[in-house]
């Protein structure tokens, strides 16, 4: 079965950037892709996600939290997705999972996990004050 292999993870002081990548272990065609978090017992919420088969600027979708700071972007040659956060604040802190699914459908919102039936191990980001 496809793996999303995830890399980029990190610690960086308040106000830094990281940049995450995922890329899919085979040659594998997803409509939708994205980025979501999780703390530890809490529930997994969304952070950005986009349709891989439309144009620059397609349906993409952040949380309210990120926007503006965070910016997602997928590489078709490469079939990897990118999630550039910058300006990091320690609520940032999180494990961030890659998500990827073969429908077009959400749902309800694109932001939501039950619409990704493929998810990564997870990469640690630390924000420290």
């Amino acid at each position: 079965q496809v793996q999303l292999v995830e890399s980029g993870g990190g610690s960086v002081p308040t106000g830094g950037s990281l940049t995450l990548s995922c890329k899919p272990s085979q040659a594998t065609f997803f409509r939708k892709m994205g980025w979501f978090r999780q703390t530890p017992g809490g529930e997994r919420e969304g952070v950005a996600t986009l349709y891989t088969n439309l144009p620059r600027g397609g349906h993409i979708y952040y949380a309210a939290s990120v926007k503006g700071r965070f910016n997602i972007s997928h590489d078709a040659v490469s079939n990897t997705v990118y999630l550039q956060m910058n300006s990091l604040k320690p609520e940032d802190t999180d494990t961030y999972y890659c998500a990827a699914d073969d429908s077009r459908v959400c749902g309800g919102s694109c932001l939501r996990p039950g619409a990704y039936k493929f998810w990564g191990q997870g990469t640690q980001v630390t924000v420290s004050t």
